[in-house]
């Protein structure tokens, strides 16, 4: 089935044969039409597989339709930045001959944009939860008009913790609207979401619900902890693991893993909370680009990357829920490609691991690396694994044109795109999604580090006064020397 005969705008076909496609994807060939005809839909899809355009494109269409209005005609609710940033990519794409305009907010820069964004009345909002109620709480958008709302990734925005805030957001916009919520399963809180945002939707599944793709082959390498980033050393000797996403459950993990990987001298970038927006889009386009063949990231900041050709995924650490393996695998064998997910397992890990087999219905595949040794015991503390350089690194320390480039730590005096933080405009520091101030440097509970200052000792007679330094002892002389007097 063309595209042509799904109803589109015919602005909308020019946009999509320019970007080279021809045919519709399943996920896309069965939610475009409900959608264009104002029906609320559950998308039930794996990532890879169309989903955004499934629901872009009949927007577009719908919009393309109307007379111009002014303010905001459609939301877009999504759970990171990364995957806002590719949702505005997709929709910049197809809209490209439509006189429409397109903003995004989220958490991490500065406001002042958005607001200038939110007050123009932008025809499309993208936005993360968290930022977006800040804003609209501050008295920022106009969404009285609003004719369509997604929730995109509904079920990792509840696994975040942003349905407080969804409803917040969803009590202050118009009740008759269009509400389209997309998601890889459908729990039972989905259900319930479903229930109170939408109107007798329509269902759109495709393949089985919470089951990974057909195109990815499964694996399993039984292996004790220690040795987990050695074998993970150990496969990537070979060269068909060539873009390849591992995943920790910790950011200090993520961390850590990099940092082993390229003492063996491996490409690696990081993808965590703790960097800086900057340095996420920097390590996406790094990954992207090759420039970068691992990157190592934890499940919440990995949540939405869209990269096309990802050969590998590893879960060097192995997900506490079943539903978080699906969602990391999914990001490999997208779009029909054939992808590998590796899992090391720990003799800890294998209750998840049966957990997870009858969650999907399928046991998964035992296997030995070929040439490594699982016998071998824990190295000391502080040794490093066996060395093996990448073919492919250049030397440590060398970036392009033979500038220094920096690791996975902050240096000093070398900008954001080696950790510092980013600069913002009028110097205001930037702020979350919750709008709360951020800067380099914080705690956990996002306030800034700083050193104490140093208080001499209080003295023993309370007087609080310094203790008089020591005074210096002459050197002891010998025998010989008090007896000749010298």
């Amino acid at each position: 089935m063309p595209f042509k005969a799904l109803g589109l705008d015919p602005k909308i076909l020019q946009a999509i044969a320019e970007a080279g496609y021809t045919e519709p994807t399943p996920i896309q060939a069965a939610a475009i039409p409900p959608i264009i005809a104002g029906t609320d839909l559950i998308g039930i899809a794996q990532t890879g597989t169309g989903k955004t355009a499934a629901f872009t494109l009949p927007i577009l269409t719908r919009l393309a339709m109307q007379p111009q209005r002014r303010g905001t005609q459609v939301l877009i609710l999504a759970p990171t930045r990364e995957l806002v940033v590719q949702i505005e990519e997709n929709v910049l794409a197809y809209a490209k001959h439509l006189p429409l305009t397109i903003a995004k907010v989220f958490g991490g820069v500065g406001e002042r944009p958005q607001i200038q964004a939110l007050r123009s009345g932008c025809h499309i909002v993208i936005a993360t939860p968290g930022r977006l109620l800040d804003l609209m709480n501050q008295g920022y958008g106009d969404f009285s008009g609003l004719q369509n709302l997604v929730l995109d990734e509904a079920d990792r925005m509840l696994d975040m913790g942003f349905l407080p805030s969804i409803k917040s957001i969803v009590k202050q916009l118009p009740k008759k609207r269009q509400t389209l919520l997309f998601s890889a399963t459908l729990s039972k809180e989905i259900e319930a979401l479903t229930h109170e945002f939408q109107h007798r939707p329509k269902t759109v599944q495709i393949g089985r619900r919470s089951n990974p793709a057909e195109t990815v082959a499964q694996w399993v390498y039984e292996v004790p902890a220690h040795l987990k980033i050695t074998l993970l050393n150990h496969l990537l000797r070979d060269d068909s693991l060539n873009m390849v996403l591992v995943f920790t459950r910790t950011k200090h993990g993520a961390d850590r893993v990099a940092r082993k990987l390229e003492q063996t001298g491996v490409k690696c970038a990081t993808l965590h909370a703790n960097r800086s927006q900057n340095q996420r889009l920097k390590a996406l386009a790094d990954f992207k680009s090759g420039e970068v063949r691992v990157l190592v990231a934890t499940d919440i900041a990995a949540r939405g990357i869209d990269v096309d050709g990802i050969s590998h995924v590893v879960n060097y650490d192995f997900p506490m829920h079943a539903e978080d393996y699906v969602h990391r695998i999914g990001r490999t064998g997208r779009a029909q490609a054939i992808g590998d997910a590796i899992s090391f397992i720990s003799p800890e890990d294998q209750a998840s691991l049966r957990a997870l087999e009858k969650f999907i219905g399928r046991g998964l595949v035992r296997k030995k690396a070929d040439g490594f040794d699982y016998t071998a015991s824990a190295p000391p503390r502080g040794e490093e694994p066996p060395r093996y350089r990448d073919p492919r690194a250049r030397p440590q320390g060398q970036g392009r044109g033979g500038k220094p480039q920096g690791g996975q730590g902050d240096q000093k005096g070398q900008g954001e795109q080696q950790g510092g933080p980013p600069r913002q405009q009028g110097g205001k520091p930037s702020a979350d999604k919750q709008g709360r101030p951020q800067s380099g440097g914080r705690d956990p509970r996002g306030q800034q580090k700083s050193k104490p200052q140093q208080r001499p000792p209080a003295r023993a007679d309370g007087q609080g006064k310094p203790p008089a330094p020591a005074q210096e002892q002459p050197a002891k002389r010998s025998i010989w020397r008090r007896l000749s007097g010298r």
